[in-house]
């Protein structure tokens, strides 16, 4: 499996006083390593196809359903997500960060929003309406889910990614969604593109679309704590605020997973800072990916298990009228990269060859990549990439 995208995951810039640098510094590695352990335990029954993952879709959904839960319920969301939402700190670095990376100002488009549709007649909490009122451009639907046909066209006009929500029997779902768009410092040229080989985990040589250029970036090597090289090579977006970090195996016979178990908030941190600028040729397949996950599957080893029990959630913060529970935890991402930049989105549903002597990069085996916020560090999201077939080609929405 080729992971081609990796969670979004945005780490922030230590916008708060110097005396709160290690509150922020703490909360950034905490979000790291949510989505890398989201993304690890995503990817683990997916070995054998491409994937993407967008974590910070999921983590906006759990965010908000935070605010509502109590007891348990509540105490399963913090230690997954490593936070107590009703931190005023807490709130501010969230809030300033998700400010920061959905400026688009410096070049690339990050779009994060969340919604709550709600069975019409359930009477909400006027402190929960306030919170998601100012959540990560949240909003509240009144919905009818008695009528399947009416709210799946009224959470589809809301979402762009085709997600089916919803039965006579459910009161509440959450849905938020992640897009991200932006053209490469440097293109590549459309007429350097060439069909060349691509070898699978499975030792099956295909040929792909494969894209080229000469550039600068930044470069470095490094191994596992059991000795698996490994090169990571950083290519910039425009503007350079946001850049793509591509994780490739130096052995053909060293599989991803031996790489993804490695992976954690300080090791990215380590390889962000350890890279050295140098001149090389780039050839990086050119492709489309989308992934559809059962969230019901993955967030209970993470530990948050009561919230899909009806005898066991404790939503009372949300409402006091019955006993809420998830029955649906859906999410969708989906990825595209071309000569032009890479346009990304993803959606979570809570119920989304040239001779040279200039040294190459070639991505002509499996090999994973993330997106990474270079002020504040952020991790957009984790792409695993194994191996190119026409399950690859999937409508990319604007």
């Amino acid at each position: 499996m080729l992971p081609l995208v990796f969670t979004v995951l945005i780490l922030y810039s230590c916008f708060l006083t110097n005396g709160s640098c290690d509150l922020h510094d703490e909360l950034k590695e905490l979000k790291t390593e949510f989505d890398i352990n989201l993304y690890q335990r995503l990817a683990e029954p997916e070995n054998r196809t491409n994937l993407i993952v967008a974590p910070a879709s999921v983590s906006i959904s759990l965010g908000l359903l935070q605010f509502g839960a109590q007891g348990n319920t509540f105490m399963q969301l913090e230690n997954a997500l490593g936070y107590n939402i009703h931190d005023p700190k807490v709130q501010d670095f969230l809030h300033t960060g998700y400010e920061e990376v959905t400026n688009s100002s410096q070049g690339p488009v990050v779009q994060l929003a969340c919604a709550l549709f709600v069975q019409a007649g359930v009477q909400l909490s006027p402190d929960f309406i306030e919170h998601t009122a100012l959540w990560a451009n949240s909003s509240l639907q009144k919905i009818n889910f008695s009528e399947p046909n009416s709210t799946a066209a009224q959470i589809n006009e809301w979402v762009t990614s085709n997600i089916e929500v919803g039965s006579p029997l459910t009161q509440m779902a959450v849905v938020s969604t992640m897009y991200f768009k932006s053209m490469w410092q440097k293109k590549f040229s459309f007429t350097d593109t060439q069909s060349l080989p691509f070898t699978t985990a499975e030792g099956v040589t295909l040929k792909v679309p494969t894209m080229y250029h000469a550039a600068e970036v930044n470069y470095g090597q490094f191994h596992t704590a059991s000795l698996e090289q490994f090169s990571v090579a950083e290519l910039p977006y425009l503007g350079e605020t946001v850049s793509m970090f591509v994780v490739l195996p130096s052995d053909r016979r060293t599989s991803l997973s031996q790489i993804e178990s490695h992976l954690s908030a300080k090791i990215i941190t380590v390889w962000a800072n350890s890279l050295k600028r140098m001149k090389m040729d780039i050839f990086l397949p050119r492709f489309r990916i989308q992934s559809h996950f059962d969230l019901k599957m993955a967030l209970p080893a993470l530990g948050i298990t009561d919230m899909f029990d009806p005898t066991e959630a404790d939503f009372k913060g949300i409402s006091e009228q019955g006993r809420l529970y998830i029955s649906e935890a859906i999410h969708k991402a989906k990825i595209e990269v071309t000569e032009e930049g890479t346009k990304a989105s993803g959606a979570t549903a809570m119920v989304l060859l040239k001779r040279s002597r200039t040294p190459i990069f070639k991505a002509d085996r499996p090999f994973i990549f993330f997106l990474r916020h270079a002020n504040t560090g952020t991790h957009n999201s984790f792409i695993q990439y194994r191996s190119q077939s026409i399950l690859l080609v999937f409508p990319i929405n604007k």
